[in-house]
């Protein structure tokens, strides 16, 4: 029933039809939305905005600013319909991803702790309008969210006229879990009281001006969960290396039994590399991170973990229906934090969090790519990556060794695009083995990811490209720049990296 979701009854006046409400959206404006990952944006509004450009053939360019990543509804359809003139700052929308790299639209990648901020200061302009989907409004006018929480609280905060898309899929269960806590501008900046996984801080709503808010639209279309592929060999090969290498960090006492809080990137291979945890012998475990999937709900419905905190739940399709019949159990076991507070250098650094993210390709001395193929071709964006690697008590990232059936290595003399610079990366983690470089010089580190961590067609050439550099006249970081991005060249003209008869 509609009373219980909508609670002031003045704002029921505000109902209306997702194509009435998409008429407030004009060409120019920035819009803010909800959504981090396919989970908790806006769809009904997005939806009626593309059908009314493409029958219409109306010209509408807006700014289009998320959390990060949403589902096809949003960014998909506002590609497909040229509407989007700038995106920022994280997308995994292949609609949206031809549009970026045909040079269609202007993409800033940013870290994804970094958006609030930019926001609220001004730095990207004048926001126009906010859509936010919630599952409820309070009495008062708050915003409870739905599955995600991300840059809500400060798009909201800022805007001037906000877009509330009740969604009747979300179950109005979700209200508690969400933890709204808004830093002040310097000079008048506080220390954000977290001191452990579970603590919570704010409010379980998002506040807003009721006078704010100019449109509310009803909903029920479910979020676009996206599949996870199967865990694969090369994945359980990886995970199994990454167990053995915290068992040793625990074994020397650089780590307790029940580690530090983890935190894990997106998609398959990071959920299967987390999901290893489940056969190995570590418990009481807690999770402090940005997007819960279904390896975090693993670990949670077997007692292996005790709490996890993020700014998103983007479980499976199956991991969705799961969370959504046993949310009471996880209601007790899940806090969702705006992404300025998830992914708070302040609160990474003071709970001493491990990172473990993957990356797209690493060089011999430990820098990663982990946004763009071949160095121009945008894939996704660095995320919550940056955040969390620069600021963790140890920070890991994982690679297959070689991606393209073998045409690529993912152990470079170079990378083509430098996302974590060698000074942040601590450990690197292919199926071949880890390659622990802290405390390590340059060389020393060359030496120990062509050794342990690349694949075996590869290792030859890698060894001679050292060998050959380490000649050159400046001996600390040896290179060779004429041949350096060579590997990603023949790549190019040839489709493969390896050396041709």
């Amino acid at each position: 029933m509609l009373e219980n979701r909508i609670r002031n009854k003045t704002l029921q006046n505000k109902i209306m039809s997702a194509d009435e409400a998409a008429l407030l959206i004009k060409d120019g404006m920035n819009v803010g939305t909800s959504g981090f990952t396919p989970s908790g944006y806006p769809k009904a509004v997005p939806l009626a905005l593309a059908k009314r450009v493409e029958t219409t053939g109306e010209k509408i360019k807006i700014g289009l600013f998320t959390g990060a990543s949403v589902g096809d509804e949003l960014d998909g359809s506002l590609s497909r319909s040229k509407i989007i003139r700038k995106r920022l700052p994280y997308q995994t929308n292949e609609s949206l991803r031809k549009y970026i790299n045909d040079g269609e639209c202007e993409y800033l990648d940013m870290h994804l702790s970094h958006v609030p901020q930019y926001a609220q200061y001004g730095f990207l302009g004048k926001l126009d309008l906010a859509i936010i989907e919630a599952v409820g409004i309070t009495e008062e006018g708050g915003i409870i969210p739905s599955t995600s929480i991300g840059c809500s609280p400060t798009f909201i905060k800022i805007a001037e006229k906000v877009i509330v898309e009740i969604n009747t899929s979300q179950p109005l269960e979700l209200e508690g879990m969400a933890d709204i806590y808004i830093p002040n501008d310097p000079p008048h900046r506080k220390p954000i009281p977290i001191t452990k996984v579970n603590d919570k801080i704010g409010t379980p709503y998002i506040p807003c001006d009721v006078n704010k808010i100019a449109a509310i639209v009803v909903t029920d279309i479910k979020d676009n969960v996206r599949p996870l592929a199967p865990i694969d060999d090369i994945s359980k090969t990886i995970s199994g290396h990454l167990i053995d290498f915290l068992e040793h960090e625990v074994k020397v006492g650089r780590l307790p039994k029940t580690l530090f809080p983890l935190q894990s990137g997106v998609g398959s291979v990071a959920n299967a590399v987390l999901g290893g945890l489940l056969e190995s012998s570590f418990e009481n475990l807690l999770c402090y991170t940005e997007v819960i999937q279904d390896s975090m709900l693993d670990l949670l419905d077997s007692g292996k973990a005790l709490f996890a905190s993020g700014t998103s739940i983007t479980p499976s399709e199956e991991g969705l229906i799961r969370f959504k019949e046993n949310i009471n159990f996880y209601k007790d076991k899940i806090i969702l934090r705006p992404q300025e507070i998830s992914n708070h250098p302040e609160i990474i650094r003071r709970l001493g969090i491990i990172a473990i993210n993957t990356a797209i390709e690493a060089d011999i001395y430990g820098n990663i790519n982990s946004t763009n193929i071949m160095g121009t071709r945008m894939m996704n964006g660095i995320g919550g990556s940056g955040d969390f690697t620069r600021n963790a008590y140890i920070s890991i990232f994982t690679t297959p060794s070689t991606a393209k059936n073998g045409d690529i290595s993912s152990i470079v003399p170079m990378v083509a695009h430098h996302d974590h610079t060698e000074h942040d990366v601590m450990v690197l983690i292919t199926e071949q083995g880890v390659a622990d470089l802290r405390g390590l010089s340059p060389k020393e580190r060359a030496k120990l990811i062509i050794n342990n961590c690349a694949h075996p067609t590869y290792q030859p050439m890698l060894k001679d490209y050292f060998e050959r550099a380490q000649k050159s006249k400046f001996k600390h970081t040896p290179h060779m720049l004429s041949e350096a991005l060579s590997w990603h060249d023949q790549f190019i003209k040839n489709g493969t990296m390896k050396r041709l008869p």
